[in-house]
């Protein structure tokens, strides 16, 4: 194990005993009394600590398939059609959209709220046909990899 892999060895031993400081000490203030102020304390401190462990993780995460994706150049490659096929998807599900207020009980305290708006129809709309679009496309690709097989031996 190199120098990195050690420094990242006990990065995530002092994680995991923080972690298991803050869970320890939750279970052991834990009350039946619902407005126990330590209790609660220790509720929001634990809160918090998860926040910033998927904050560090889902950072790390990006971070590392970026450096991979830059020091690679086939995963670049692959990265860049997988980000031109996301965008035709997005465009072709937004030209598709339709920014009508769908019609249903009680939609009048939504409009007058301010909640539902045109705009948020047509993202709504937007997100609806690009599911669709994804849907039919992963079912077709179910059921035409076998068939492509057949023919390709």
């Amino acid at each position: 194990m190199g120098k990195i892999g050690k420094i990242v060895t006990i990065i995530l031993w002092v994680l995991l005993v923080v972690s298991a400081i803050l869970i320890i000490s939750l279970v052991a203030n834990i009350s039946e009394n619902d407005t126990d102020a330590v209790m609660g304390g220790w509720i929001n401190t634990n809160l918090v600590w998860a926040y910033i462990l998927i904050a560090f993780g889902a950072g790390f995460a990006i971070l590392a398939g970026l450096f991979h994706t830059l020091t690679d150049k086939k995963a670049l490659k692959g990265g860049i059609t997988s980000l031109v096929f996301m965008g035709v998807v997005a465009l072709i599900s937004y030209l598709l959209a339709s920014p009508e207020i769908p019609q249903f009980t009680g939609v009048e305290k939504f409009i007058n709220e301010g909640t539902l708006t045109e705009g948020v129809s047509k993202m709504v709309d937007t997100g609806l046909y690009a599911t669709y679009i994804l849907l039919a496309i992963a079912v077709l690709s179910i059921v035409a990899t076998p068939v492509f097989r057949l023919f390709k031996q």
